[in-house]
C-alpha cells in the first residue's frame, strides 16, 4: 500500500502523561513512523498550551481513520491531535468565521436579547449552526424577530463584543507574516467592520443590515452571505489576488462554514459543533485561535 508523509500538530493546554500516552496509541495502531528530527516541542509564548510538531509517515488509506480517532482523544483529554499535509506552496490567505470564532458571542443573538426576543431567536440560531435548518430560511425567520430595534442599540453592543481567546494574537501576527486576512460572515457587516478596525483585517464581507428611521427593519440587502456566497467568495479572492485554493485557510465552527472549509487548502473548524468537527479536515477544539499559526507551519521564532 502507498504511504506519504504529514505533520501530525500536538496543541494542549497541558501535554500531560496521559496525552503523551494517548498519542502513543494512536501512532501504534495507525502504524506510524516518526520522520527527520527530533519532534518539536515548545511552549508557546504568549499562549496557554503547549504544542508538539512531527513529521509522520502512514499508510494512505488509514489517514481519515486516524483523524477521527484523534478527534475522539481529544474530546476525552483536552488536546488537540491534528493530522495536515505539508503545503505544496506557503498559505498566503486566511479567512475566518465571526461569530463564535473570531469573537465568543452570536451577535444575532446579542441583538434578539435586546429587543426580548433572546430566546426565540436562540434556538433558531442554535438549529441552524447544527445544520438542522437551511441557513437562509433561519436567518429571514430570524431578522423578522428583530424588526424595530434601536439602531443605537447596534453600537452599545459592538464595544462589547468579546474576543476570542488568542485573536489578537493571532491576527497580529499574520498581518506581520504578510497574510491576507478576510472576515467572511453571515452576520452583520456593522459588527465585521468594527473588527476590521479593531483587528487590522484587509477586507470583510458580511451582511448589511437594513435600517429606517432608526430602527432596524428585519430586513437585509442581498446577497445574503450563506454558505455557498462564503465558498465563492473564499475562490473570487484568492483568484483576485492571485493565490491558488491551495494557499488559501478558512476558519469557521458551524455548518454554514463547511463549504468555505472544504474549499480551502486548510479548512479548521474551531470549537466547532460535533457535526463540523467530523466534517473539516482539521479541527481546533482545546487551545486558542492562536493555535491556528502552529498549523500554518511557524515557531516560536517566527511570532511576535
Amino acid at each position: 500500500m502507498a504511504r506519504s508523509e504529514k505533520r501530525l500538530t500536538v496543541l494542549a493546554p497541558r501535554l500531560t502523561p496521559t496525552i503523551e500516552s494517548e498519542l502513543a496509541a494512536l501512532k501504534a495502531r495507525f502504524a506510524l513512523v516518526e520522520r527527520g528530527a527530533t519532534p518539536l516541542a515548545e511552549t508557546a509564548k504568549g499562549a496557554a498550551f503547549d504544542v508538539v510538531r512531527y513529521i509522520v509517515e502512514g499508510d494512505d488509506t488509514q489517514w481519515e481513520a486516524l483523524r477521527h480517532a484523534a478527534l475522539v482523544v481529544g474530546e476525552s483529554h483536552a488536546v488537540d491531535i491534528v493530522v495536515h499535509p505539508a503545503p505544496s506552496q506557503p498559505f498566503k490567505l486566511v479567512c475566518f468565521d465571526m461569530d463564535s470564532t473570531l469573537i465568543q458571542a452570536e451577535v444575532i443573538d446579542e441583538l434578539a436579547k435586546r429587543h426580548g426576543v433572546g430566546e426565540a431567536v436562540a434556538e433558531v440560531t442554535e438549529r441552524a449552526m447544527r445544520g438542522e435548518l437551511d441557513f437562509k430560511a433561519s436567518f429571514r425567520e430570524r431578522m423578522g424577530k428583530l424588526a424595530g430595534l434601536d439602531e443605537a442599540v447596534l453600537e452599545s453592543i459592538a464595544v462589547e463584543l468579546p474576543l476570542m481567546e488568542g485573536a489578537e494574537r493571532l491576527l497580529k501576527n499574520l498581518k506581520r507574516l504578510g497574510y491576507r486576512t478576510v472576515i467572511l460572515s453571515g452576520g452583520f457587516t456593522y459588527f465585521a467592520d468594527f473588527l476590521q478596525r479593531k483587528l487590522g483585517f484587509d477586507e470583510v464581507h458580511a451582511n448589511e443590515l437594513v435600517i429606517s428611521e432608526g430602527k432596524v427593519t428585519g430586513d437585509t440587502r442581498a446577497p445574503i452571505v450563506d454558505a455557498e456566497r462564503k465558498a465563492a467568495l473564499l475562490a473570487e479572492i484568492a483568484r483576485r489576488e492571485g493565490f491558488a485554493l491551495a494557499q488559501t485557510v478558512a476558519v469557521g465552527d458551524g455548518a454554514n462554514d463547511l463549504k468555505m472549509l472544504a474549499q480551502a487548502g486548510m479548512g479548521v473548524a474551531f470549537r466547532a459543533k460535533p457535526l463540523v468537527r467530523a466534517e473539516a479536515r482539521q479541527a481546533l477544539s482545546s487551545v486558542g485561535l492562536d493555535g491556528l499559526l502552529y498549523l500554518l507551519g511557524h515557531s516560536e521564532a517566527d511570532l511576535d
